[in-house]
């Protein structure tokens, strides 16, 4: 059997986290059998969809480097394949209309939660005979099975059985003529040849009703998974009140595709204490038996950290191509400092997101700016005649190299009597404006000679300021 998986996300509103990870493990899936793995864009909510979203699914998916093999499908193209279906299953009598109006519904409702009943469907337009009523539009409902049970293997919870008595006849057509969800899903996946269909366990309950159409259609049952949901630190489902959920906020915070992907294949999967994979270790790594059944918790420490550990491992070249579209959006004068890869570079064992490199690079490229916490623990007047010691001695220097101006510092914080580290940061808050930078070497060369003469000069002043307040 040729394997066949498919992510149908709605284009409703921003790409959920949550939707990637189901997305990229049947994307794993596919990769690793060697199958298909198709996108189709479950566009029928007309009123709610937007091509705004439907480009959001699109950019998030190349970002992350999920490529599909078929598609994209859009459902509002494939309208006549429904009806097509809906009128084969009242052919069949396998479906029915029903004409109740929506206020017998709801007293049929209340009533039943009156009794302390579970509200469904009592099938009275089942067996209707006789003419249609003129002025209602009806809904098709499927006949659901009055005997028996729905067994399901599932790959993650095991069998789950459903007694067809807890489930109503379904609606399948709406009375303005349109597919219901159930109803389009099922005949998409049976026309594509799904064969693993890897969601979230929020659609467990809707598996028996998707097993009652398939098996209407006498279509081939597909393999199922419902991999548990992602929850914040509250324990409560992953939203917008926890931070960032949309895919493409992640690219804008500064996190690396694979560092992201890699933290949601664990999420809610494990293969021993592995941590960090490559994307051909999660694909080979990637099965069924490795998915836990319990929610799991989002971990933003856990995700910089693992980004940090991408950030320092990257190739250079494709460190700073990775890093270049936000240097070029932190509005640095990328022309009027150091070369850009040996900035990066210098960051890379420091920095857990592209936009902290950015935003660290201000101090070779954009405007000095100091912090004024740092300064007013650094630069006191007891390091003042040091710092003009190394400021004279840089104006001096015949070649500008971080070697030799480290042990310009190291002698001078000698000749003060002065541990290096006493001289060293109040030097790097001097000319980066910060109490955080790279090695005080590298930083000094970065930085170059004109503006840490220029630096120094500023905190001289800033100093002698002080003495006399």
């Amino acid at each position: 059997m040729s394997v066949v998986t498919r992510f149908p996300p709605s284009p409703t509103g921003y790409l959920h986290v949550g939707s990637v990870r189901t997305a990229l493990f049947n994307w794993l899936y596919a990769r690793k059998v060697g199958g298909k793995f198709i996108l189709r864009i479950e566009d029928t909510d007309r009123a709610r969809s937007s091509q705004e979203a439907v480009d959001i699914i699109f950019a998030g998916m190349e970002w992350l480097g999920l490529d599909y093999d078929e598609g994209p499908y859009f459902q509002t193209q494939r309208f006549d394949r429904y009806g097509e279906v809906i009128e084969q299953l009242l052919a069949q009598d396998k479906a029915y209309h029903c004409y109740c109006s929506k206020d017998r519904l709801e007293t049929l409702r209340a009533e039943q939660m009156a009794q302390k009943l579970k509200p469904r469907y009592d099938g009275r337009c089942r067996d209707r005979i006789g003419a249609p009523p003129q002025g209602i539009a009806p809904v098709v409902r499927l006949k659901t099975p009055r005997e028996g049970a729905v067994a399901i293997e599932d790959k993650v919870h095991g069998y789950i059985t459903t007694s067809n008595l807890e489930l109503d006849d379904l609606v399948i057509s709406r009375s303005d003529g349109t597919p219901t969800y159930h109803l389009t899903v099922v005949v998409d996946d049976i026309d594509m040849g799904v064969t693993h269909i890897i969601r979230g366990d929020d659609h467990i309950n809707n598996t028996p009703r998707q097993v009652h159409i398939i098996e209407a259609l006498d279509a081939p049952r597909p393999l199922y998974a419902h991999v548990p949901m992602i929850n914040g630190a509250d324990g409560k489902k992953l939203s917008k009140r926890h931070g960032a959920v949309s895919v493409l906020e992640f690219r804008e915070q500064g996190f690396l595709p694979d560092a992201l992907t890699n933290y949601l294949a664990r999420l809610g999967w494990a293969h021993g204490d592995q941590e960090i994979f490559t994307r051909a270790e999660l694909i080979n790594a990637f099965d069924f038996d490795g998915l836990n059944k319990s929610a799991a918790t989002f971990d933003w420490d856990k995700l910089l950290w693992l980004n940090q550990q991408y950030i320092q491992n990257a190739e250079p070249a494709a460190l700073l191509a990775l890093a270049a579209p936000y240097l070029e959006s932190a509005q640095l004068q990328l022309d009027k400092g150091p070369d850009i890869a040996a900035a990066v570079e210098a960051q890379r064992t420091r920095a857990k997101t592209l936009v902290e490199i950015a935003e660290q690079s201000h101090m070779f490229y954009g405007e000095f700016i100091r912090d004024e916490a740092a300064a007013k623990k650094h630069l006191r007047p007891v390091i003042g005649p040091a710092l003009k010691a190394i400021q004279g001695k840089f104006a001096a220097v015949e070649t500008w190299h971080g070697t030799e101006l480290k042990d310009i510092v190291e002698q001078t914080a000698a000749e003060f009597d002065m541990k290096m580290g006493k001289v060293a940061q109040p030097l790097r808050v001097a000319v980066t404006g910060s109490s955080a930078s790279p090695s005080i070497d590298t930083t000094l060369e970065l930085i170059g000679r004109e503006r840490c003469l220029e630096r120094l000069d500023a905190a001289l002043i800033y100093i002698a300021e002080r003495a006399v307040a």
